[in-house]
């Protein structure tokens, strides 16, 4: 299946594919705050995971030096 084929639908009803995989994480991530779950599911990098992690939960977040 192409790119436009997924897109196409959902263009029509003001959805992008993208912004919905990024809503979905972010929903996950806000259920948990384990980053290797996330990166098991869908298929982010250490890095990309916590910064899901941390966006979810501000408040539990401390600055990590190595992430920085």
């Amino acid at each position: 299946m192409s790119i436009e084929a997924i897109n196409k639908p959902l263009r029509v009803h003001g959805h992008q594919a993208n912004r919905l995989r990024v809503d979905r994480i972010f929903n996950e991530a806000q259920h948990t705050d384990d980053p290797l779950h996330l990166i098991r599911l869908f298929g982010l990098s250490p890095r990309t995971a916590m910064k899901y992690i941390h966006a979810a939960h501000p408040h539990r977040s401390q600055s990590d030096p190595i992430m920085s």
